[in-house]
């Protein structure tokens, strides 16, 4: 006779089973973008990082990608520092990211080749002071930067931390 312990256990096996089959997993590159948030979680607990140690971080991960994702996280860095010195930049699951003084992150910058995209994208967190009646975007795709989407950034870049 089986018990109902071992009875529980056989049926929660199946239906993990079950689960498991219809779960396909994350792919590559969500795996790498979490490992480098957990990173990054971890160097921040065992210093609190400076400013410049931040900088640092964005710069080289912004060296790193391929173009035209790296010509477009430049002018969004310089376009970022101009327009919200109040922001300090920092790596967010791999990608650059600004962050409040309280380290929480309203903007941030994804390129498309880290998820194999059509697009990069710019977005803004909750953080973001761009609250504008009941629905307002809080991420744009971007192809490329022209002077046009350039001062639409700054403009919403500034309302973010007003």
């Amino acid at each position: 006779m089986i018990s109902t312990t071992k009875k529980s256990a056989k049926k929660a096996a199946r239906n993990t089973t079950a689960i498991n089959k219809k779960f396909k997993g994350f792919t590559d590159e969500e795996r790498a973008a979490m490992k480098a948030r957990a990173e990054e979680l971890m160097a921040e607990s065992r210093s609190n990082k400076r400013k410049a140690d931040g900088e640092r971080d964005v710069l080289a991960v912004i060296a790193a990608m391929p173009e035209p994702d790296r010509t477009m996280a430049k002018r969004l860095h310089a376009i970022i520092k101009a327009n919200a010195p109040a922001l300090s930049p920092k790596t967010w699951y791999g990608m650059p990211a600004y962050a409040n003084k309280d380290g929480k992150v309203v903007c941030f910058f994804q390129s498309a080749s880290k998820f194999k995209s059509r697009y990069a994208t710019f977005g803004f967190n909750d953080t973001a002071n761009l609250d504008e009646g009941a629905i307002w975007p809080t991420s744009f795709a971007l192809k490329k930067l022209t002077a046009a989407e350039e001062a639409k950034i700054a403009a919403l870049v500034k309302k973010a931390v007003s």
